[in-house]
C-alpha cells in the first residue's frame, strides 16, 4: 500500500519503559571493543565498574523496541525487506547514567518523497521514570526502498559534509572478527549480523556489523581521541549510514575541528569503503 502521510505523519509509536544496569553498559561497550589494551585505565572507565562512564551512543540502545510497532502505523505500510537504516541522530539533553529506568515515546515525525523511495524519520524521547526529565532524543531516518512517489516534498540535502581539506586527524578503530556476535547481546538480533546464510539471501558474502555499532565505534574513536574520554562534552552526535563494516576490519575515522562542531567520516581501512558519512559531534 502507498504511503499516507495525512495518516502516518505524527502517529505515537510503542514506548513503555526500560531499565539497564552496569553490566548493561559494559555489554555495550564491549560489542565496541571496548577494553583493548585491558589494563589501559582509559579503556577500564567503560569496561569495569569503578569509574564507569557511558558513551553519548549508547542512547540508541534504550529505545530500539519501541520501535517494533512501526509495521502496523496506520498509512506506513512497507516491505521490511526493503528497508535501510539511513541516519541516526542522537541529543543528550544529559549524561547519560550507568544505570536507569527510563520511559520511552515515540512518533513518526517526517515522511520525505524519494521518488523510489521514503526517507520516514521516527522521533523517540527517553524521560528518567523517577523524574521525568528529558534525558535524550534520538531521530531514527529509515530509508523505505520502493515507497516513494506519494506525492511528498524530497527534503532536505544531507548536512555535516567534511570541508576541502586534510582532516585535522585519523583514528585507526580494529575490530573483532566475533564483534557483531557481541554487539547483538545489546538487543539488535537481526540474523544479518551472525548467520552466513541470511547474509548471503541479503547479498554480502559473510554477516556484517550492525550500523549501529559502526555509529558507536566511531563515537568512541573521536571522544578518547579528540575529547580526551570525556563523555559529558558531546551535546549531540549525527551520523549517515554511507556502507556497511565487516568484523575483523579496522575502522578509519578521520575528524575535523569545525568551532563546537567536529565534523566526522570512516572507512574501511582493509576495502578503502566509506562507512560512516556526514557526520558530527555537536559540543556542549
Amino acid at each position: 500500500m502507498p504511503i499516507d502521510p495525512s495518516k502516518a505523519l505524527g502517529a505515537h509509536l510503542g514506548g513503555g519503559e526500560y531499565s539497564w544496569t552496569q553490566d548493561d553498559v559494559i555489554l555495550y561497550h564491549l560489542g565496541l571493543n571496548a577494553g583493548v589494551n585491558a589494563t589501559d585505565q582509559q579503556e577500564l572507565e567503560y569496561t569495569y565498574e569503578k569509574n564507569l562512564k557511558v558513551l553519548p551512543s549508547f542512547g540508541v540502545i534504550p529505545v530500539f523496541g519501541a520501535l517494533g510497532n512501526i509495521g502496523s502505523v496506520p498509512g506506513l505500510e512497507f516491505n521490511f525487506a526493503m528497508l535501510l537504516h539511513g541516519e541516526q541522530d542522537v541529543t543528550l539533553h544529559q549524561p547519560i547514567p550507568t544505570a536507569a529506568t527510563v520511559v520511552n515515546s515515540g512518533k513518526v515525525a517526517e515522511l520525505w518523497d524519494k521518488g523510489k523511495a521514503c526517507l520516514a524519520v521516527l522521533e523517540t524521547e527517553t524521560r528518567l521514570k523517577e523524574t521525568n526529565d528529558l534525558l535524550f532524543t534520538n531521530r531514527f531516518s529509515l530509508f523505505l526502498r520502493g515507497e516513494g512517489g506519494f506525492g511528498g516534498e524530497p527534503g532536505p540535502k544531507p548536512g555535516n559534509v567534511a570541508p576541502d581539506r586534510a582532516p585535522d586527524g585519523e583514528i585507526e578503530s580494529p575490530s573483532l572478527p566475533q564483534q557483531a556476535l557481541i554487539y547483538r547481546l545489546s538487543g539488535d538480533k537481526n540474523p544479518l549480523h551472525a548467520d552466513p546464510d541470511f547474509a548471503k539471501m541479503a547479498g554480502f558474502d559473510k554477516p556484517i556489523i550492525h550500523g549501529l555499532c559502526s555509529y558507536g565505534v566511531v563515537c568512541k574513536a573521536v571522544v578518547d581521541s579528540v575529547l580526551g574520554g570525556d563523555v559529558t562534552k558531546v551535546a549531540r552526535y549525527q551520523a549517515r549510514f554511507a556502507g556497511v563494516g565487516f568484523p575483523g576490519e579496522t575502522y578509519v575515522t578521520q575528524y575535523w575541528k569545525e568551532g563546537d562542531t567536529i565534523l566526522i567520516q570512516a572507512k574501511s581501512k582493509e576495502r578503502d569503503a566509506a562507512i560512516i558519512s556526514n557526520a558530527a559531534i555537536t559540543l556542549r
